[in-house]
């Protein structure tokens, strides 16, 4: 179970703080759930869960609408507090039970192996310690859990990759709220020992201009489960 509660407001220190980069992104990901079609991203990203789940980096709440009512809890870290407000408020008008609460993707305020699923959605883009995160994703599924993911990264000719992994060096972090456009979840998750299963390249926007942060990819992995005998 979580350790504290943002509804609580209780929260003492923020692992996370970029307010000015929280107010744009609220604003941009609402505008794309129309406009980029997010909203039925998420759909496909969320579809078939059931039990118990973990969202990780949940932002301003806006996966919590498209849970499946298989899903039993849903327990929403974001540890940005801007951020964080606005998915409690979204987690109030779901019609799943959702818990937000603040914490960083690299030390999880949850326990080992108490969760069937995780989500990750546009969050390893930002965390400072991506085989730490992913790590700590192994610790709280348990054996046979499924990860659900939906990042941008690494992607193009390369000229695209030498002009993602410049910005990435420059200026993209600094004003993006930690974001990196050049990271390749795929090998993430499958350097962290998970067994990588249906996923596909979806370009956002699917029409229109390409830009560093387009090429995204959508799909499904698990914990291994343990082996007997």
């Amino acid at each position: 179970m979580p350790l504290r509660s943002a509804r609580s407001g209780k929260v003492s220190r923020d692992p996370v703080h970029h307010p000015l980069f929280a107010r744009f992104y609220a604003r941009i990901s609402v505008n794309a759930e129309a406009r980029l079609g997010m909203a039925g991203v998420r759909d496909r990203l969320l579809a078939g869960l059931s039990g118990r789940v973990l969202e990780i980096g949940a932002g301003n709440g806006l996966n919590f609408a498209h849970y499946p009512g298989t899903v039993s809890e849903v327990v929403a870290i974001e540890p940005e507090r801007l951020l964080r407000q606005l998915a409690v408020e979204a987690a109030l008008r779901s019609e799943v039970p959702v818990d937000v609460v603040p914490g960083a993707a690299e030390a999880l305020p949850v326990k080992s192996e108490a969760f069937d699923a995780v989500v990750l959605s546009l969050v390893l883009c930002s965390v400072r310690d991506v085989p730490r995160a992913l790590g700590e994703v192994r610790r709280v599924l348990r054996p046979g859990g499924v990860v659900r993911f939906f990042e941008h990264g690494r992607g193009g000719g390369r000229a695209m990759t030498f002009t993602q992994r410049a910005l990435d060096r420059t200026v993209w972090p600094p004003l993006n709220g930690g974001c990196h456009v050049s990271r390749d979840a795929v090998a993430a998750l499958r350097d962290a020992g998970f067994e990588l299963g249906p996923h596909r390249r979806v370009m956002m926007p699917e029409k229109g201009p390409v830009l560093p942060t387009s090429y995204c990819v959508l799909g499904t992995a698990w914990r291994p489960a343990e082996r007997t005998g």
